[in-house]
Formats: structure tokens, sequence, C-alpha cells
């Protein structure tokens, strides 16, 4: 079995999907192309070019099937290679460019979203890593049909939603780990980009709120960075600092290191406006922390509510989720000493991150290469 694996857009959470579908499928023979993930206009408009100039061989090779990332241009990739025409193709979207909150000039744009939508047409199955993911992609194609003033295909999103299913991306063996022993201070961890779709100002000010509530706390603030860092951590490092719960801060290059943290650590905090699916949550939970997370995107497609710790969701009123945030946090770290039911809420994290391991997602994403193959 010969399969040409594309990520146009190669970000860490794909190269992380990458690695992972091709261990998953190890006795395949895998041809990886990818891009880098900067330029992102022109990566998203020009990757078909691109991937001709750089691969222009390797995709001349005959292959039984492709899979692709959705920031592929298919349409233009077999219009320029006539050799994949008839290769069945799975497109796989981790994101979608319908739904970016925060981000105007993106979500107005229509080239983007467009050619996202003449690889839909043009695949013959499209795979979401979330249901969030697939109804924000298909209702914003039903949006867009909508505003367009003639010549749409009839019923075009639900002719996609028939050729769709959800697989997420599934975490490695390696990312589960026993419930380890955590210290005596309670610790948070926020483990996610820092950008705007995640949020960070509402993280400073729920902790902000618990000054002079609480005095016994560590808090691990890591994930990506870019060049561009939003402002508001300078204040929320400060304001670690004094309260004396500054634990970790910054990006961690080294991935054991990552891993003690999340080991020590007893929840795992989302603050996000914007989450495809919430790698970086699954991960700690894979290690036994109990998620805080809003009551939206992704999550309650993961866990249940005795696996996670939910607050309501206000995405358009920062100042009454944050206070939400704040005092579900309160009431955590005041239960702390209760061992019995924080250890239980650690084992219903973890049994709930398990159903997105490798083990058992595999054999779906199995039968959708056999689908596409028959």
């Amino acid at each position: 079995m010969r399969c040409l694996l594309i990520s146009a857009y190669h970000a860490q959470s794909h190269a992380f999907w990458c690695s992972g579908v091709i261990s998953a499928f190890a006795s395949w023979d895998w041809q990886l192309l990818t891009l880098p993930a900067r330029y992102f206009n022109w990566r998203i408009r020009g990757n078909a070019l691109s991937l001709v100039d750089r691969y222009q061989d390797l995709l001349a090779q005959p292959y039984d099937l492709i899979l692709a990332t959705s920031m592929t241009d298919v349409v233009g990739l077999k219009s320029f290679v006539p050799s994949l025409v008839n290769v069945p193709c799975a497109l796989y979207f981790h994101e979608n460019q319908f739904a970016y909150p925060g981000n105007a000039i993106q979500q107005e744009r229509l080239e983007p979203q467009m050619m996202t939508l003449y690889s839909a047409v043009a695949a013959d199955a499209l795979v979401f890593n979330s249901e969030f993911n697939r109804a924000s992609f298909l209702d914003g194609v039903q949006s867009l049909a909508d505003r367009l003033p003639d010549g749409v295909p009839a019923e075009l999103a639900s002719r996609l939603r028939q050729k769709s299913r959800v697989l997420p991306v599934p975490l490695p063996p390696s990312a589960y780990v026993p419930i380890a022993q955590r210290g005596h201070c309670p610790t948070i961890i926020w483990n996610h980009r820092w950008e705007h779709d995640k949020a960070p100002e509402r993280l400073f000010e729920a902790l902000a709120h618990l000054r002079g509530r609480v005095t016994r706390l560590k808090v691990h603030v890591v994930g990506q960075q870019f060049r561009r860092v939003p402002p508001v951590f300078d204040g929320l490092k400060q304001l670690l600092i004094e309260e004396g719960w500054l634990g970790t801060w910054g990006y961690q290059v080294d991935l054991s290191t990552y891993h003690r943290l999340l080991d020590e650590s007893h929840w795992v905090v989302s603050t996000a406006v914007h989450d495809f699916q919430g790698l970086s949550v699954l991960e700690a939970a894979a290690r036994g922390c109990v998620p805080v997370l809003p009551a939206r995107l992704a999550y309650p497609e993961w866990f249940e509510p005795d696996a996670a710790k939910f607050y309501p969701s206000y995405p358009q009123d920062s100042a009454r989720e944050t206070q939400a945030l704040a005092e579900l946090l309160g009431e955590q770290i005041a239960d702390f000493e209760r061992r019995d039911q924080l250890v239980e809420s650690h084992q219903q994290a973890y049994r709930a991150a398990l159903a997105l391991s490798w083990d058992q997602l595999q054999p779906k994403y199995a039968s959708l290469f056999r689908d596409l193959l028959t």
C-alpha cells in the first residue's frame, strides 16, 4: 500500500498527527510531503505550486491513497499532477477557515474559505477532528452559499456532510501514564499557544480575582510562543510573582520536563475561545490532570461532567466568564485537602483521555482507508 501524506501547513499539531498516522500503519509505504507553517496567506493559496515545485518527482510516483490536511489545495494539486486525479483522497480538517474568532480580517476573507471549499468538494472523504469542527465548517459553508449570488450547487453543505466523519487526532501510547502521586501544593497548568484565541487575558483576570482568597498555589504557564506575544503575559507573570504563585514559565523544549509539569499539576485550565480539538488539554488529562474548561467548543465531546470541571461559557462577556472561572478555581482549591475526591477526579480524566488513544481509534482510521479503497 503506497500512501501520499501531504501537510501543506506543517504546524506542530499537524506534525504530531502525521507522525501518529505513519506509526499506526507502519507496514504501509508512506510518502510525507510538507511545507513550513508560515506566511499563511501565501501558503493556503500557493501550496499546490510550491508542492509541485519542491516535490515534482515524488508526486509523479504511483499511489493508492492520498491523505491531505485541509490546508492543501487538492484541486490545484490534481490539476498540476494528472496522475493523481483518480487516486482516492481524504481531506483531514485540524481546523477550518470559517471559525476563527477574534480575527475579523481572516474571518471575512473569502479566498481561504473558497479554497478549502473547493478541496472539500474534490475530495472523496472529509475527516474532522471533532464534531464542533465539522459543524462549524458546514454551518460556514451554508452561510457562504446563502450569500453567493448564483450558480451555487444545490444542497452543497448536505452533500459535504454525507461524505464526512469525525476522527480525532489520537494520542500515542507514550502519552499515557499511571496516575502520579502529586504534591501537597495545589497546582494549575495552562499549556496553550500564547495567542489571542486562547484568551490568556481571561486566565489573568480569573487569577486576579483570587487575590486575597488563596495563599497556597502554584501556576505553570507553558505552551508554544511566537514572535508576537500578547502583552497580557507580562502582567500575568508579574501577578504570579507578587502572589508567590509562579511555577514554571515559558515554552518547554524538553518533552520530559513538560511531562513532569503535567504529572505534578492537579488541574489543567483552558480559557480558549477557539479550540477545534484541544490536544493540550487531552495530553494533560492522559497524565491525570483534571480539566477545568469552558462549556463550549469541542471539550464537551471528550469529557463527561464527572471527568472535568466545566464553568459557564460567556465568550462575548469576558468579565462574567472570568468571574465564573475564578469561583470554580476557588472551590477546587478550597476542597484540595479532600484528597479522595481529587484522586477520583484524576482517574476519571485519565479514563476519558483513553478513549482518544491510538489503540482505540486505529480501527476507525483503518475503516476510513478501507472505505476509500473499495
